[in-house]
Formats: structure tokens, C-alpha cells, sequence
């Protein structure tokens, strides 16, 4: 499969179907194997392609990273992708980001908007934005603790019960889970190091991502709880921009576990928003 280096990392990506280019950004478990069900049902409407972040699974480190500017390093490393993927004729695409995948497509519309045709910002769990971002820090900080004490495990669904997972939170625990797959420790322990307690409460440009906010498509799932964290920041971002949050099915990982359902449904927005999709 194919790989892309970047400054002190090769990512790994794959490749699924023909027409304009659509990048998939993972969330918590980094993988781009998340994102295969989606894939198939929309293989004719676009070139699909979904990557495993920077650290996670098949994306190896090369050399030191500039962790306090993870995130940042994570919006460049999509540009890269994006940039190569369009074999040098700088066409932008359309990118669908979720949960701290969606965290990274706000900062790559931020920092590179002319390679984003439109982003689909699905449920992004950005609590800088919210009331309550202290408390959410709090939480993190203690989740966090849980897992240096107890291990994955117990972490896990502390997290999914602050996330109010519901019926998802299996799901999650077995994306964690070192017997469901030969990634998924490392991933684990990946995340809890180097991205919960930071993604969540970091400090976007609002006035850029304002700026660019007419390619911003916020998308929540019909399934979530309207009180869980990753759904309310964008209604929040509804309110800034003035915009409006559309519905689509299934919960956080719709895309996965209803993926037929959610594919029609995005690819009706974006065909609402752009009749030549």
C-alpha cells in the first residue's frame, strides 16, 4: 500500500474509487481501517482516501516530534496528503474529519484553506469553545490519571461514560482492545499520551476559521446525545458563524456502524451545497 513521506513521519494511506478527491480524517483510534465501510458506499461518487495519523498503526515516526505543536503538525501532514494526491495541480478536496479527526480538519482549514474544498466537520469534540471547558479538562485530566494507574482498560469507559457513548461505548472499548487488533495498544496508548487532555481544549483561530467558514459543513449524529461534548461545539460554531447544524444518521461513528445511511446523507448535503459533486 502506499505510503507519503513527511517532515520526521511516513504516512500510510489508502485509495478507494474514482472521481474528486475526498480525505478521510480518523478520530481516536488514528486508523484509517475505520473509514472502509464508508468507502465502499461512496466509491462511485469519489476518490476516497482515508490514512492512519501520524503515530498510529501503519504511520511510523522517522525523527523527533514537535509535540506542542501536535496538532498543528497533524493539519500539515493532511495538506501534504491533499497536495499529493492531486498530482501538483493544487485542486482542492473535500474532507470529512471526525471527532479529533474533525479538530484537525478545522485547523487544516485554518492554516490551508486553499486545499479544502469543503470540510465536513463531523461531531468534533473541541471544548475550548464551551462553558464548561474547565470541568471537561478536569475530567480529561482524570481519565487520563486512570489510565497511567489501571491501564487501557478502565480508562476507556470512564472516557465513553464522559462521552455519554451510550450504545457506541462497546464499540469503543473494543477499539482499544489489545485482542480485537494488532494495533490497537499502541494506538491506545498513543492517544492517551499525546492527544486526550490536548486536542479537546485547543485554542483554535476563530477570525480565520470564520473567514473560511462558508466551506464549513457541520454535521452532528441523529443517534448522539445533544448534551455530550462532541456534539455541542458545533452548535456552538452554528452560532458564531451563522450557519446551522445538519443531521445525519447514526451517532459519533455513524460513518462506520450505519455507513450506507450516513453515506447518502453527506453526499446529499454536499450535493445541496454544490450541485456538481
Amino acid at each position: 500500500m502506499p505510503n507519503l513521506d513527511v517532515p520526521n513521519a511516513t504516512l500510510y494511506y489508502e485509495t478507494l474509487g474514482t472521481g474528486p478527491l475526498l480525505l478521510c480524517i480518523s478520530g481516536a483510534n488514528g486508523s484509517c481501517d475505520i473509514w472502509k465501510p464508508l468507502a465502499m458506499q461512496l466509491r462511485k461518487h469519489f476518490t476516497i482516501c482515508s490514512y492512519d495519523r501520524r503515530g498510529f498503526s501503519r504511520s511510523t515516526l522517522t525523527g523527533a516530534q514537535d509535540y506542542d505543536h501536535r496538532l498543528q503538525t497533524d493539519a500539515d501532514d493532511a495538506a501534504a496528503l491533499i497536495q499529493h494526491l492531486s498530482g501538483g495541480d493544487d485542486e482542492p478536496a473535500t474532507v470529512l474529519g471526525n471527532s479529533s479527526g474533525a479538530i484537525v480538519g478545522l485547523e487544516l482549514l485554518i492554516r490551508h484553506p486553499d486545499t479544502v474544498r469543503n470540510l465536513l466537520c463531523h461531531e468534533p469534540p473541541l471544548a475550548s469553545l464551551l462553558e464548561d471547558c474547565e470541568t471537561i479538562r478536569t475530567e480529561h485530566r482524570g481519565i487520563y490519571h486512570l489510565y497511567r494507574k489501571q491501564g487501557i482498560a478502565p480508562a476507556a469507559l470512564r472516557f465513553a461514560e464522559s462521552i455519554k457513548a451510550g450504545p457506541e461505548t462497546q464499540g469503543l472499548l473494543r477499539s482499544m482492545d489489545p485482542k480485537a487488533g494488532p494495533y490497537n495498544f499502541a494506538n491506545s496508548m498513543y492517544w492517551f499520551e499525546r492527544e486526550l487532555g490536548i486536542y479537546a481544549v485547543s485554542t483554535l483561530d476563530m477570525e480565520a476559521l470564520r473567514r473560511e467558514s462558508r466551506k464549513l459543513i457541520l454535521i452532528n449524529g441523529e443517534d448522539s446525545d445533544p448534551e455530550a461534548l462532541q456534539y455541542r461545539p458545533n452548535v456552538k460554531m452554528a452560532g458564531m458563524f451563522g450557519g446551522e447544524v445538519q443531521i445525519v444518521p447514526g451517532g459519533h461513528v455513524g460513518f462506520a456502524l450505519k455507513a450506507k445511511a450516513f453515506g447518502e446523507g453527506v453526499y446529499g448535503i454536499l450535493r445541496e451545497v454544490d450541485s456538481s459533486y
